[in-house]
């Protein structure tokens, strides 16, 4: 009997370990500021759109990578509320990506993630170190982010 949560299917493609593929992906600029070319979320935060996959890796920062299409997925918006919260409380600090299925297919695509949401924690050095399907509640992403931002400061 095969049952599936949130709609998610891991196909093994990226794991934990693995770097993440530099990809150009749609900016907020890339459509020019028009935030319903760029996401189906009702309530997006300008915040989640401003770099590329490409750019945001090369800033070599602690990265969520946050795959949801909130248009037809009630689990994806309620993500996206809280990742907002995980943005209040870590500013520029921690960079926040939001790819939506209809509008950065090419990001769905090149991670082969097949349903939504799913959650990439990223390291400074382009590194999977969280890989989740499903919503996360605040608690389970600021403790992974707690612990990995200690680790990077600790090794300079």
């Amino acid at each position: 009997m095969l049952v599936l949560l949130s709609g998610c299917i891991d196909d093994g493609s990226y794991k934990v370990g693995m770097t993440v593929p530099s990809l150009r992906t749609k900016t907020l600029e890339d459509v020019g500021g028009d935030l319903s070319r760029i996401t189906s979320y009702r309530y997006p935060d300008r915040r989640m759109y401003q770099y590329s996959l490409d750019d945001a890796l090369a800033k070599e920062q602690v990265m969520v990578l946050t795959f949801a299409t909130p248009g037809h997925c009630t689990q994806c918006d309620k993500h996206l509320q809280m990742l907002k919260g995980i943005m209040d409380k870590y500013g520029d600090e921690v960079l926040i990506l939001h790819m939506d299925q209809y509008q950065n297919p090419e990001a769905f695509n090149a991670l082969v993630v097949i349903g939504d949401p799913w959650t990439y924690i990223v390291d400074g050095k382009k590194t999977i170190r969280l890989k989740r399907a499903g919503r996360m509640l605040y608690r389970e992403v600021d403790a992974v982010l707690v612990s990995l931002l200690k680790e990077e400061k600790a090794a300079g």
